[in-house]
């Protein structure tokens, strides 16, 4: 399932997975039953484990002690307070990952709906909430850039008051979501500069930044000051983070604690075995250096 296809539908909604054998790739990982340290602070994307209903979900997170969540909105808050479960990435602002920022024609009506919410993430207590450049068709980079500018502008002295920060999801444009405009770090940091808050970041997507420009713990270290949050996936095809693919995470981990990070990581890999959250306990702790 892509998460295009999610935005917007309801937090149960299903999805589709690849299976194999979860049982042959836990024996892999025998650390899997190891407490964890904590240098990274854990969490997960739900889109990936829409299967499960929301609340048993957190359930799981509960037992396997991630202590945070992804993408989930004002309507999951109160049960987030019930399990002590932390929002580390907001949504529920926007229009999806297709219409964003560089289009003037939308700004009106995106200014608005982000002015609706951003009250509603500080008074939950929490801080990051997600946007999006929003799709090429047919503007040049350099314009979408300006128009991204000028409509985020707008929006900083609220998410200033609010302790709100933006973050701007870096996504590739070449597999998952065609024509996507802020594809590169090196866009995504000229708009960080454009803006010059500290209350609009970057979400730096490890599997879609692999994909468009790889380098990435160089990356991490060149731009580590315009990243406010992370997301893993298995390169090729999104699925566990293991020996399966090409992107050794304890290493891109370990870097990203160097710079000083102390937010959040988020596992965002669309479970292939049978039981999606021993695949989920696996990543996690594949990425507890």
């Amino acid at each position: 399932m892509k998460r295009r296809n999610f935005i917007g539908t309801s937090a149960a909604a299903s999805v589709g997975f690849l299976t194999t054998s979860a049982a042959t790739a836990c024996d892999k990982n025998p650390k899997t039953d190891a407490k964890l340290k904590y240098n990274i602070n854990h969490s997960v994307c739900y889109w990936c484990y829409g299967s499960i209903p929301f609340e048993d979900f957190l359930k799981n997170l509960v037992e396997l002690d991630i202590r945070s969540i992804d993408l989930v909105g004002p309507d999951e808050f109160p049960l987030l307070k019930k399990y002590n479960i932390h929002a580390s990435m907001c949504w529920g602002a926007g229009m999806g990952i297709e219409k964003g920022f560089n289009d003037l024609s939308l700004h009106e009506e995106l200014i608005a709906d982000y002015e609706r919410v951003i009250p509603l993430v500080a008074e939950a207590g929490y801080t990051n909430l997600i946007c999006f450049s929003g799709n090429r068709n047919g503007m040049n980079d350099l314009v979408g850039l300006r128009n991204c500018a000028l409509g985020l502008k707008k929006l900083m002295p609220l998410a200033e008051k609010h302790g709100v920060v933006l973050q701007m999801e870096l996504l590739n444009s070449k597999v998952n979501h065609k024509d996507y405009m802020c594809d590169t770090s090196e866009w995504g940091v000229s708009l960080c500069q454009a803006i010059g808050s500290e209350h609009f970041k970057l979400l730096y997507d490890i599997y879609h930044m692999q994909i468009m420009e790889g380098d990435i713990i160089r990356n991490i270290e060149d731009y580590h000051q315009y990243y406010g949050h992370y997301h893993t996936g298995g390169n090729p095809g999104r699925h566990e983070i293991d020996e399966t693919q090409e992107i050794f995470y304890p290493a891109v981990m370990k870097a990203i604690l160097k710079t000083g990070y102390t937010g959040h990581v988020a596992q965002e890999f669309v479970p292939s075995w049978d039981d999606k959250i021993a695949a989920l306990k696996q990543g996690v702790t594949i990425c507890d250096v």
